[in-house]
């Protein structure tokens, strides 16, 4: 029998999205399957892919939809005509309206929200969102949620698709061993970092979902706790700008990074200050190197964060923050023992393999119902 034809088409191309793509797209190809990627030509995403073997067409598309949708409608038409998918697998809202457009059901065609996209806006923006999303259910055979908190959330906003699974992220324990003491030395040395300075990290794109100005207002009550305390921003971003203008004093600014595991293996403590997620894929990855997290209690944290790896607190609130952070970057809470804790949870719970095998599978029923589709 020939191999199923499966189309991934996703915008963004970095971070914990563009990971999960490149993620699946790998094991399905290992797989069999006769895997292809859409993505635009502006990061990392299409490069490591091709490095691998995994066919990439160049499909440009901005994040937020305006004037130029109807030219990526247009642009992703020639893709699918020259793939030829059995299913088409939609990442994230932009890949979600464009490809939903497009195909109207005549493909099989499973959607990822990674987090829903009316989250993100506000009055009547969030009213034509919601409304956009309901209605594309028609239009969706398969849902693919990250968390049972994102299937509800959507079930509870009038998104119920038939045919919906939820797989949690997953992270690959090979690429991110446990990191002691010894790699955290090495990687403050490899960075430039002083090996004795508590030092909270925390990655992702700057922008105001993953609420780092939030971590910023936080930064001076944990330095009147621990004085000599550090704070890397880990990622670049729309908001880059106005977070460095408002930024207290021992916070550091990477810009895009290619080192963000290294990153992670330096810290003591990993903060993740979202205000929404579906499940975010950074404190997985942190956990996977071993350390304690402090993050917000939105989508998704708390069906990924057990009690023993770190703490959950409330979104958008800058003094909870400042004590959860100032508790572990100062000793009156251990954090290697919860990056243990941790590591034993993504082992159990998170394996990389386990949540590419599920999705799988499921594209592969979802193939069996092309001819009604088309």
């Amino acid at each position: 029998m020939p191999a199923l034809r499966l189309l991934h088409v996703t915008q963004p191309t970095t971070a914990g999205v563009a990971r999960c793509v490149a993620d699946l797209a790998l094991s399905q190809q290992a797989a069999g399957i006769a895997v292809a990627v859409a993505c635009p030509r502006d990061d990392w995403l299409g490069d490591e892919l091709r490095a691998a073997g995994v066919p990439v067409h160049p499909w440009e598309a901005r994040r937020a939809p305006g004037p130029g949708t109807a030219g990526e409608i247009v642009r992703l038409r020639s893709v699918l005509r020259e793939v030829r998918p059995d299913v088409v697998h939609l990442h994230s809202a932009k890949a979600g309206l464009v490809g939903r457009l497009l195909l109207r059901g005549r493909v099989p065609t499973a959607f990822s929200p990674h987090a829903w996209s009316f989250d993100a806006t506000t009055g009547p923006v969030r009213t034509a969102t919601l409304g956009w999303e309901r209605a594309a259910v028609r239009w969706t055979s398969l849902l693919v949620c990250v968390s049972e908190a994102e299937r509800r959330h959507g079930e509870d906003c009038g998104i119920s698709v038939p045919r919906t699974v939820v797989v949690a992220n997953g992270v690959d324990l090979v690429r991110l061993p446990l990191a002691g003491a010894k790699e955290r030395r090495a990687a403050r040395a490899g960075l430039g970092l002083d090996p004795g300075r508590p030092l909270a990290v925390c990655p992702g794109r700057l922008a105001r979902q993953k609420g780092q100005d939030v971590l910023l207002a936080a930064w001076p009550t944990v330095l009147a706790a621990v004085p000599d305390a550090e704070l890397a921003l880990v990622g670049a971003g729309p908001d880059e700008a106005l977070l460095r203008a408002n930024a207290p004093p021992q916070v550091l600014f990477t810009g895009e990074s290619g080192e963000v595991d290294a990153w992670l293996a330096a810290a003591d403590v990993v903060v993740v200050p979202s205000r929404w997620e579906g499940m975010a894929l950074v404190p997985l990855e942190a956990m996977a190197r071993g350390r304690s997290i402090v993050a917000s209690d939105v989508t998704g944290m708390r069906e990924s964060l057990p009690d023993s790896a770190g703490a959950l607190v409330p979104a958008e609130d800058p003094a909870t923050l400042a004590h959860a952070v100032a508790a572990r970057l100062g000793g009156e809470i251990d954090p290697d023992a919860e990056g243990r804790a941790g590591r034993a949870h993504v082992e159990r719970a998170h394996d990389l393999r386990r949540s590419t095998a599920q999705i799988t599978a499921a594209c592969r029923a979802l193939a069996g119902t092309g001819a009604r589709h088309r």
